[in-house]
């Protein structure tokens, strides 16, 4: 099934140009899933007006998510359904210059299928944020470890490119033998994240985090530290997207998340919070939070796991906590100095600007589409990140 999202995606394409580069975004998810809107879908204007036709294939729809994030069971009827309109996206694939994956075509599938199916003459992309091969090598189950356990290393080794977001994700694709890794960062918008001025200093500040029911487990990490500092200065604590249990002792104040709402409620925080767990996972997470809080020009307190080490320069727009203890005072001093969060701020925000930007990151992604493609003349080869 090829689809059109309303945003942030113009009418497809009818006619493309002879010179055209034909591209078949196979995401996961529709437009509510962040993965596949920050990977994928906010490029896709850009694209088009660069002479690639892209055409938009999700595996699941935005159901399967709203199901999920209120933990409810999802349709098995609903999910074969998704299959086999996978299934005949793919199969129309040859039509298209290259294929743009997000994870992998065919999750759950063993890769001789998936392989089958991707066929041998059209190159492909395929994009990680997160440390998704670990959902198979490391799987409580021994038979998903048997089948699957070298799955996504096998699809990477054959893609035409491996675009990741942090480095850990590009060692796993240099150890996997792929041929050509880019790391892309994830990347905000910042037309739609207010450079706002900061809040009154009278006004007693905010502590914010933003995300989904599905990870707002790490908010438990912070509990203590937040209920401490929150005593002393008369802070107040702001969830979103966060399910109705998170924090609950706290009485935070909660938001359901909106993607057109999202900027304006980290634009209402004085502090943004990423608490992460560190295992394997979390190492391949790619900071998007931070991002968001910092493209507001709020200073940030992050465990230091993954790219939070790389966005998160400790002393300039942040803090690096590791234990209760330095979360509690870090969150004490930004709580307690308004001078120190503009400060932070502001350093937060110049550097998404250099380096986190949707504009700058435009021009290297159809960059790296167009070598995967054989458009640049390039000669492909291994590239180590």
């Amino acid at each position: 099934m090829i689809i059109r999202s309303k945003r942030p995606m113009p009418v497809k394409n009818e006619k493309a140009p002879p010179a055209a580069m034909r591209i078949l975004l196979l995401s996961r998810y529709g437009q509510m899933g962040p993965s596949s809107r920050l990977r994928h879908y906010q490029f896709v204007p850009a694209l088009r007006s660069s002479a690639m036709m892209v055409d938009v294939a999700p595996l699941l729809p935005d159901s399967y998510l709203l199901a999920l994030y209120a933990n409810e069971p999802r349709s098995a009827v609903q999910i074969v359904a998704c299959y086999v309109r996978r299934l005949r996206a793919l199969l129309k694939g040859g039509r298209y210059d290259l294929l743009w994956i997000e994870k992998e075509a065919l999750p759950w599938l063993p890769y001789g299928i998936e392989r089958l199916f991707l066929g041998s003459r059209v190159p492909y992309v395929i994009d990680y944020d997160d440390a998704w091969f670990h959902i198979y090598d490391r799987s409580r189950w021994a038979l998903v470890r048997r089948i699957l356990g070298s799955k996504l290393d096998r699809l990477m080794r054959h893609a035409a490119m491996v675009t990741v977001g942090n480095g850990y994700l590009a060692e796993r694709a240099c150890q996997a033998g792929a041929a050509r890794i880019e790391i892309l960062p994830t990347v905000v918008d910042l037309a739609r994240y207010p450079d706002s001025p900061p809040r009154p200093a009278l006004q007693p500040p905010v502590i914010g985090w933003i995300g989904s029911p599905i990870t707002d487990r790490y908010l438990d990490l912070v509990d203590d530290p937040l209920r401490r500092v929150i005593a002393q200065s008369g802070a107040r604590l702001s969830l979103v997207g966060a399910s109705p249990s998170a924090l609950s002792a706290l009485s935070p104040e909660r938001h359901a998340w909106r993607e057109d709402t999202e900027g304006q409620r980290i634009a209402e925080f004085d502090i943004g919070i990423m608490p992460l767990t560190d295992t394997p996972w979390e190492w391949g997470k790619c900071g998007y939070k931070l991002i968001q809080y910092m493209a507001c020009a709020k200073p940030v307190v992050a465990s230091p796991i993954g790219a939070n080490r790389e966005i998160v320069e400790h002393g300039v727009n942040g803090f690096l906590a590791e234990t209760p203890a330095e979360w509690a005072d870090a969150l004490r001093r930004l709580a307690l100095d308004a001078g120190l969060r503009h400060r932070m701020g502001a350093a937060g925000r110049d550097k998404v600007e250099r380096l986190y930007s949707l504009d700058r990151a435009i021009p290297h992604l159809i960059d790296v589409l167009r070598t995967a493609a054989g458009r640049d003349g390039a000669e492909a080869g291994p590239r180590s990140p």
